[in-house]
Order: C-alpha cells, then structure tokens, then sequence
C-alpha cells in the first residue's frame, strides 16, 4: 500500500477521476489536487481558454506554482506524487513538487510529442525530463520521450474502468433512447474525416446512431443531423449506448497516432461488439471475426456490418467472446494502475499483451 498525491483532474467523467478510484479501490491512499482548478476562470473564458492552449499555459506557471505551494504547506511526505496528464505542469511547477522528495510519475494518454494539438504540450515537455518515470500509450511517444532524455519510460495500454464501464446486469434496464443498430459515440473533428466516414457508411445502407460534441460543425450537418442523436455519453449512459447496440464502432485519430484507444478497451468490457480499424495493436488485442471484428476501409466496414446485422448468433457470439477476451487481457484501470507503481518502485512489473 502506497501513500500517493495525485495531481490531475478529478471530474467524475475523465478517466483521471477513474484511475484515483482504481486506486483506491487496490488499497492505495490518495490524496488528489486538481491544478485545473486553480485556473478554472481562465481555462473556461472563450477568448483566454484557446490563448492557453495554443501557447501550451506557460503564462499560468506562476499562477500554478504559487497554488502548489500553497496547497503543499499541509501534506505530508508521500510514497509516490502522481502527475496525470500533465500538461498545466512546467519546470517550475515540477521543482516544487520534487521539494517533497519523493519520486514523480507522469501519466499521459495524449499524444504529448506529436504534432495534432500544437504547443498544448509546450510545459510539459520542458518539464518532461524532470519525472522519475513516463507512462504513455504509444512506441512512437515512449521512443521520443527517450531521445528527449527521460530517465525512465513504460508503455502501457489504454484501459477500461472495472465499474464505471461495468455493463448493466439485466439489459432491460437499458432505456430504449440507446438501442441502436450500429452506434459511434465521439467528437467531431475536423481534419479526421469521421463525417466523411460515417456518411459512406450512411450511403451504403448501414444504419448509423451518433452520440457526441461539436458534429453540428461538420460540413455534412445536414445529411448526418438525421442519424444524430445527442451530445458526448458520460456515465451509465455511456455504458447504456455501447450495450445497448448491436455493434460499436471504434474510429481512430490519425493525427493522434493511435493504434487503439480507449473505446477498444471500454466497448467490449461494456458488453458491446467492436468494430473498429485493422491496426497492429488491435490485432495483437483480439482475433479477428472471434474477438471483434475489422475493416480497412468504410466499404469493409460497411460489409462487415450489414452481414453481422444479418446474423445475430454470429453477432451474439463474438460480442460475448469479445468480453471475455478484454478481461483476460488484464487491462483494467486496477490492473494498469498497480503496474505503473510496480514499476516506479522497481519492482518486476510486466503490461504485455499476448
């Protein structure tokens, strides 16, 4: 049992939040600062939210520095300070933290050294070097991070959480507004081509359900808005549209370099059927046609989906083999987190997925 300060966002919809309760729930003691609100104001303002963005918050370091020291003044030495995503924190901020003494992990599922979103990351990589250890989610990432000259990298898998994502027991509770034949739930964005994606999909007869944020800015608004039903899932709700379709499908970001991402994980523990891009890292997580099923292109996706949409034993049969499959991966918020402390205390540790 480790005495951990986590510092990171502590909304009960982000996946931070679900990473404290794991562990919590694994018997770790966490006390949580959350520095996104120390500059809630200004991150929330139209005008000076996007100026910190793009200029990666370097004008938010004093602000933020004078909060951690204050904040600091009361708490006692901890086993481990856990830094989740990271990208409010500077060097200055860093040098504060580490006048606790105790060694510092970063936690980022982002793309921090990519090119997708600007300086968002500019703090952090200044500081990057500053951490015991780096947790991120891609080769490409941990590979950077080194050439970058962190001291210690691991790559893990995205994850899903044990009981938010926990699938409803009796699928009659599951309210009729989130049944659906083929759902996506996610943002629109802009240089990704989901609209594009998804109206072939449309066109080619398949039978689309969207959920999520910011579709309304599409060029294709009009075609899609009828297969539009609502804004971002959060919650039961989230689980209830992932179980409550006969197929999910798992859309990546290429800017964002990803190979899987958290819906690959969360949708089949939900008790859904993945449906998602052929990558390498989706093909060493399941087996194609038993596990889940892939495609390389909207015309492949769209086959794929009108035949399983025809065959429910089939259907039924991978989605339960799909569930099965994701908890024998072992990557379950619980699973990740205790691997991440495992590895900061050099213990043996082992995230692989065969």
């Amino acid at each position: 049992m480790a005495n951990i300060l986590y510092i990171g966002n502590y909304d009960p919809n982000t996946t931070s939040a679900h990473r404290v309760n794991a562990l919590k729930r694994i018997g770790h003691i966490v006390n949580v600062l959350n520095p996104y609100n120390a500059v809630l104001g200004q991150l929330n303002s139209r005008w000076l939210g996007k100026l910190h963005f793009r200029t990666g918050y370097k004008f938010l370091q004093m602000t933020l520095v004078n909060w951690l020291k204050k904040m600091l003044k009361d708490i006692d030495q901890p086993d481990l300070i856990w830094v989740d995503s990271g990208e409010l924190l500077g060097p200055l901020c860093l040098s504060t933290l580490k006048s606790l003494g105790s060694p510092i992990v970063l936690f980022n599922i982002d793309d921090p050294t990519g090119l997708r979103d600007g300086k968002r990351f500019y703090c952090l990589l200044k500081a990057i070097t500053q951490y015991d250890l780096v947790v991120v989610v891609r080769s490409e990432t941990k590979n950077e991070c080194i050439e970058l000259g962190v001291k210690k990298v691991l790559k893990v898998y995205r994850s899903y959480d044990e009981v938010a994502h926990q699938p409803f027991s009796d699928e009659r509770e599951i309210p009729t507004m989130f049944h659906s034949e083929v759902a996506f739930i996610g943002t629109w964005m802009r240089n990704e081509k989901r609209d594009e994606f998804l109206l072939e999909l449309i066109q080619r007869g398949v039978p689309i359900s969207i959920w999520g944020d910011r579709w309304t800015k599409s060029p294709y608004w009009q075609q899609l808005r009828f297969f539009y039903k609502g804004k971002a899932l959060y919650g039961r709700d989230y689980v209830a549209a992932i179980q409550g379709a006969k197929i999910c499908l798992g859309l990546l970001s290429k800017e964002n370099r990803d190979l899987h991402t958290t819906r690959s994980l969360e949708v089949p523990y939900a008790g859904g059927l993945l449906c998602a891009e052929r990558t390498t890292e989706h093909s060493i997580l399941y087996k194609d046609d038993k596990n889940a099923v892939f495609w390389s292109d909207a015309k492949e996706c769209a086959e794929v989906c009108l035949k399983l949409l025809n065959n429910d034993q089939q259907r039924e049969a991978i989605r339960l083999s799909g569930m099965e499959r994701v908890r024998e991966l072992k990557v379950g918020n619980e699973d990740i987190c205790e691997s991440v402390v495992k590895a900061v205390f050099n213990k043996h540790f082992d995230v692989s997925v065969t």
